[in-house]
């Protein structure tokens, strides 16, 4: 039996996996409500939903998610029937230096907004049929060796960090919710996303960033830690396929089918970027620190740093489940899905630009050479 999501709750929906959610769901689908609910943090950008201002299906609220007051008069106003939690806070370094802030929004935010859930659904019954879907990751499983089987559903939680440590709680609370209350919930735990509007903190995006500015490439250790890399616009297509097909109670792992190390990833960008610029003037003249413009290669940027504190060294993801129940398939191989991301990130450089401020080195500093 499948679901058919009607006005949908985006929480988080100003983030970068959010944004692109909602601007998938609004692209792909013809009726109903969207309502994007943000508080608009440093990762959260009200820019990563341009253009949307004025649609007749779209209203953005910002807001707290640990606010279940407001939650349930939104839920309600709306008639909303379909949540779709991505609202985290997600960057691993930033656990480990400030654990609060995970606590609170990952893990007392997320039960926030279940009791509002059920609040409605459950015991006033305000909608006939919903669905509360919780965007989580594959770190909740911990760390593989080299020769280990991929991560599937059954696979025993063994969170790392701070962060992954909030998210597997989350998961815990959603599962508990559908058992103990009835409330009609999905999970899917994702690998690595990238692509467009991800926050210039993240591997992909960073390295993209600092070659364009011929600041250096930070690279964790030997950089040969592996991760299985998802185009966040398969990841959207994952989750419409869970909210439509998947079973209430499930839990779905998605993945990129592509299983491959940091320092390949910063070694590939380093070379599509140096053909960029080498292949244009007018990147040349946008960007006169890049290497390739004075006839040097962006590997030389690479700085190996200080490995991060339990760094898990590698995730991999089983996503037979998906595929066999949600007919789940990515689309975007890793070269293509590398190639099109850095074509985003030219051609968006205004975008960037405004994230990274006077503090942007800061930042790097504290967070790479500790």
């Amino acid at each position: 039996m499948t679901f058919e999501p009607r006005n949908v709750f985006i929480t988080g929906g100003a983030g970068f996996i959010g944004a692109n959610f909602v601007r998938h769901w609004l692209a792909n689908t013809r009726e109903g409500r969207v309502v994007v609910f943000d508080a608009l943090t440093y990762a959260g950008n009200i820019d990563n939903l341009s253009g949307l201002d004025g649609a007749p299906r779209y209203a953005f609220v910002k807001g707290d998610i640990g606010d279940e007051a407001t939650v349930r008069v939104l839920l309600e106003q709306h008639r909303i029937d379909t949540v779709v939690h991505f609202a985290a806070e997600s960057h691993v370094d930033r656990s480990i230096l400030g654990p609060d802030d995970f606590i609170h929004t990952n893990i007392v935010g997320t039960h926030s907004l279940l009791k509002a859930a059920k609040a409605l659904w459950i015991d006033r019954k305000t909608v006939p049929a919903h669905r509360f879907h919780h965007v989580s990751t594959d770190e909740v499983y911990g760390s593989l060796g080299p020769k280990d089987a991929p991560f599937h559903e059954a696979t025993p939680y063994a969170p790392n960090s701070p962060y992954s440590a909030s998210k597997a709680s989350s998961d815990h609370l959603v599962r508990a919710y559908h058992e103990t209350y009835g409330l009609d919930t999905t999970v899917t735990n994702c690998s690595n996303n990238y692509g467009p509007y991800q926050f210039p903190e993240k591997l992909i995006p960073l390295t993209i960033v600092n070659i364009l500015l011929g600041k250096p490439l930070p690279v964790y250790g030997d950089g040969l830690q592996v991760r299985d890399w998802l185009h966040v616009e398969d990841h959207c297509v994952a989750i419409a396929l869970a909210l439509k097909r998947g079973r209430s109670g499930e839990v779905y792992n998605v993945g990129g089918n592509s299983e491959t190390t940091n320092i390949e990833i910063v070694r590939t960008l380093c070379g599509l970027v140096d053909q960029a610029i080498g292949a244009r003037a007018d990147l040349r003249a946008a960007f006169p620190a890049s290497p390739a413009v004075g006839g040097k290669r962006a590997v030389e940027l690479i700085t190996h740093v200080r490995d991060r504190l339990g760094h898990d060294r590698r995730y991999a993801i089983n996503y037979a489940k998906a595929k066999g129940e949600l007919g789940y398939v990515p689309a975007r191989d890793l070269a293509a899905g590398l190639r099109a991301t850095l074509d985003w990130y030219l051609a968006n450089t205004g975008w960037w630009k405004a994230l990274l401020g006077r503090d942007y080195d800061v930042w790097v500093e504290k967070n790479y050479k500790r």
